[in-house]
């Protein structure tokens, strides 16, 4: 084998222990969501978090050093799986800004992010004055990123038939306050609201906002790429 043929050479698959690594990572920050949505913060340490994962503190403090960078980990998890779902859905160039509008809709009621345990997270971070800067330093990245998004779908949407034009940062702002509100009402009463019931409620206010150009737009999350809308029936 030639020195460029050792370059140009596949990287190896991961060793067992490698993945066995990766593997118990994982499992701690699983248990941590699982800690912090059972006992809040205040009631998640490394001990409980290690009971829970079926692992030993030394292993935890070995991954993760302290709490805190525990903490980091978990919410980077969170973010990074919610930035995957919004990119899938919004991954087809065809889409249209009201399907894309849709997209960031569809990604904050997908079961994977809007799920009773995973906002119990969130809600803990943003309700602990201790713990906002964590989740500013770590999850602020993808909010600015998710807003801007949405700023900039909303001015290519451009005024409705009336000539009627909102203020793009305002209107954005003000979807985020109401997804989060229904993600609020989502954890406290799970009866009356239901992440379906959620999001056909976030679908109705889009469709009042923008009524030229999302009424009837149901949704683009199980669209295949190049395929036309979804309609409601």
């Amino acid at each position: 084998m030639t020195f460029e043929d050792q370059n140009n050479a596949p990287e190896p698959p991961k060793t067992r222990r490698a993945q066995a690594k990766v593997e118990r990572r994982q499992t701690l920050i699983d248990a941590t969501i699982r800690s912090i949505a059972d006992y809040g913060l205040s009631g998640t340490t490394i001990a409980r978090v290690t009971e829970i994962a079926g692992t030993s503190i030394g292993l935890a403090n070995f991954h993760f050093e302290n709490k805190e960078r525990l903490f980091e980990a978990t919410l980077q998890y969170l973010a990074d799986e919610e930035r995957a779902i919004w990119q899938k859905f919004n991954g087809d160039a065809a889409l249209t800004p009201a399907e894309r509008l849709v997209a960031l809709l569809d990604a904050r009621f997908d079961a994977k992010i809007c799920n009773r345990r995973t906002l119990a997270v969130w809600f803990a971070f943003w309700g602990d004055a201790g713990a906002r800067e964590i989740y500013r330093r770590v999850v602020g990245t993808l909010d600015d990123d998710r807003l801007n998004a949405t700023v900039a779908i909303i001015q290519a949407l451009g005024p409705d038939p009336s000539g009627h034009q909102r203020d793009p940062m305002q209107t954005a702002l003000g979807l985020e306050a109401f997804y989060d509100g229904l993600w609020l009402n989502h954890l406290l009463y799970p009866a009356e609201f239901k992440r379906l019931g959620c999001r056909q409620r976030a679908i109705e206010h889009l469709a009042a906002l923008f009524p030229a150009h999302v009424s009837g737009l149901q949704t683009v999350a199980s669209r295949a790429p190049g395929a036309p809308p979804q309609q409601r029936t």
